[in-house]
């Protein structure tokens, strides 16, 4: 079935807000002060962007192709797998989204926002950081994490299992996710994503959140650019490794 652009865009939309609610959502539910899952622990953080990418997948996969991430839609159009007049209509539409996302999140933790006193946990469930303060770390983390991610990805959904069991390959790039947060998660978060990192920052600039701290501007562009180079890669590899045996 062919949908529209206006349809497509829409499932953008909402696919990067589920994954800004269950994603930083957990964490928010994990970091802020006197919530039922304070102190959870980093594996309720993973469960949560995993179901948050899971559930978009599966809901909008066959719609929009359920990109949710600028640098998967960027990565896609440089391999020649994507229409580029659709470009930045997608990551328009994943802007917004996280927008509404986030903000959903602050609504519902609004008031352990206002109780919690530690500006790193209050920033850490709008976006990353580099846990060892080192930019240089920071970027070899998020390039190497959206490059598995992203390889990993095309291959469940594009395998023949994958094509011919699209929820079950939803389901495993979900646990893509869940591992590599695990795994690779230590240093960054990870964001992996630009909408899920840059929109909320902005949101933490603006909103009156008090013992906010600062938004880190100075490393922002890093989970901007570092994503879309791994993503490109991981594109790149898929096509010149995989692709031709499809």
């Amino acid at each position: 079935m062919d949908f529209s652009l206006t349809t497509q865009l829409a499932a953008e939309c909402v696919g990067t807000a589920f994954l800004m609610i269950f994603g930083n959502g957990a964490v928010a539910n994990t970091e802020l002060a006197r919530t039922k899952g304070h102190k959870s622990g980093w594996l309720n953080i993973a469960m949560g962007y995993g179901f948050g990418v899971m559930f978009p997948v599966l809901m909008f996969g066959a719609v929009s192709g359920a990109h949710i991430n600028p640098a998967m839609t960027i990565a896609q159009a440089v391999a020649g797998m994507f229409p580029w007049a659709k470009v930045a209509p997608y990551i328009v539409a994943q802007l917004v989204g996280a927008v509404i996302g986030q903000l959903i999140v602050v609504a519902a933790y609004w008031p352990h926002y206002r109780e919690t006193t530690d500006a790193d946990a209050i920033f850490a469930s709008f976006s990353t950081t580099n846990a060892g303060e080192s930019k240089l770390n920071y970027f070899v983390n998020e390039f190497f994490g959206t490059l598995v991610l992203v390889l990993g990805a095309l291959l469940c959904l594009t395998m023949p299992w994958g094509e011919a069991n699209h929820a079950a390959a939803s389901i495993v790039v979900g646990f893509i996710v869940w591992g590599l947060v695990t795994s690779l998660g230590g240093p960054t978060g990870p964001g992996l994503n630009p909408a899920r990192d840059l929109m909320p920052r902005v949101l933490h600039q603006l909103l009156p959140i008090e013992h906010k701290g600062s938004s880190r501007w100075g490393e922002a562009w890093i989970p901007v650019v570092a994503p879309i180079v791994g993503a490109i890669v991981g594109v790149l590899l898929y096509k010149a490794l995989f692709a031709v045996a499809l």
